[in-house]
């Protein structure tokens, strides 16, 4: 079977490093020359709204996914119309837009921060009234790892803030005083079966990923699983899923989601019976789901910006590194490394150990 891709990243790499081993073959549709993927799986070069392009590639693979969310969903409306497409296009078109991801939150009864949409400053000066002195302006569209949003501390920051996202269609949020950032990652298959992993923890570092450390029973975990089961079904959902919660006492709220493999899930890759990109491939290809099932105690810590002395990293026992082939730069994904370690002493020493090396 062959199955294409949407995008060329370190993410479609890790999908098809998943997919090789169960005779999967894999074609990437990516406009960038240097993509990181083109040494796993073969590249169609081409913007992702090429309709010569994609009727290539449906023409070319049995199935067809996606690595992150902002291709255009109507590319992925084409494509379903020729060949199994997942996850499915309206999924992508809600996630696309941030009023929309907060209604459907609404709608399901998944608690979120307050909000307000906001197109014009005056509307900015008028939700600011109603949700206090402190919240995030975020564009409705296209922001990811921190781009796209303006923090605001008083009534002081409005126009600054309106003039760092440039005017564009926006919501604002009030800040949530969470005690821990989750995110919670599940897939569900063509047949409507899912499974969810453990509740990981995670930290940022200027709005990027920095670590993630797993929660085994945590007693959270069911809340969670209520939620994005709920997501799930309700987009009839297929492949893997992620949905990032605050944690405020005994409740989560919903940040947000993403219809791809998810980068707070890279720890699957060494600390699962099934990764995430295999359960993913799975679910899209029709095939049976795998365990979720962790085996141990788990951390995954970003490389961000430039690559570090690999030597030592590779001299700790339970460290697993993956490197994306990617060029160096400021804020940049460029690899992870797993710990997966037999007890909680042994990853809080090699986590120590780990960070003072980075």
């Amino acid at each position: 079977m062959i199955v294409g891709i949407l995008g060329g990243g370190q993410l479609a790499r890790m999908l098809a490093l998943a997919g090789h081993p169960l005779g999967l073959k894999f074609i990437t549709l990516e406009p960038a020359k240097d993509a990181c993927s083109a040494a796993v799986a073969e590249q169609l070069l081409g913007a992702y709204d090429d309709e010569s392009k994609l009727s290539e590639l449906a023409d070319k693979a049995d199935v067809v996914t996606f690595e992150f969310e902002n291709v255009p969903a109507d590319s992925v409306t084409l494509l379903s119309s020729k060949i199994p497409c997942y996850p499915p296009a309206n999924a992508l078109a809600i996630t696309q837009d941030r009023l929309n991801e907060k209604k459907i939150f609404n709608q399901l009864n998944i608690p979120t921060a307050p909000y307000r949409a906001v197109d014009t400053l005056d509307d900015l000066k008028q939700a600011m009234e109603k949700l206090g002195t402190a919240a995030i302006l975020k564009t409705r569209r296209e922001g990811y790892d921190g781009k796209g949003q303006a923090r605001l501390e008083s009534a002081a920051d409005i126009t600054t803030a309106w003039q760092t996202i440039a005017g564009k269609p926006a919501i604002v949020e009030g800040l949530v005083p969470f005690d821990r950032e989750f995110s919670i990652i599940a897939v569900r298959s063509r047949t409507g079966e899912t499974a969810c992993y453990p509740l990981t923890e995670n930290s940022h570092k200027r709005g990027i990923l920095h670590s993630s450390l797993v929660r085994t029973d945590d007693p959270l975990q069911a809340l969670a699983e209520q939620y994005i089961n709920k997501l799930l079904n309700e987009m009839s959902y297929v492949g893997v899923l992620a949905l990032e919660l605050f944690q405020v006492g005994d409740q989560l709220f919903a940040n947000e989601f993403a219809p791809r493999v998810h980068n707070s899930g890279h720890w699957t890759q060494d600390g699962a019976v099934c990764c995430q990109f295999e359960n993913h491939l799975r679910a899209v290809c029709g095939l049976p789901l795998g365990s979720t099932r962790p085996l141990g105690h788990i951390a995954m810590l970003n490389l961000i910006g430039e690559l570090p002395n690999i030597n030592p990293i590779l001299s700790l026992p339970d460290a697993h590194l993956h490197l994306y082939d990617k060029t160096a730069r400021s804020g940049r994904k460029i690899g992870h490394i797993n710990l997966c370690c037999k007890d909680k002493q042994q990853l809080e020493q090699q986590l120590n150990a780990l960070q003072s090396l980075l």
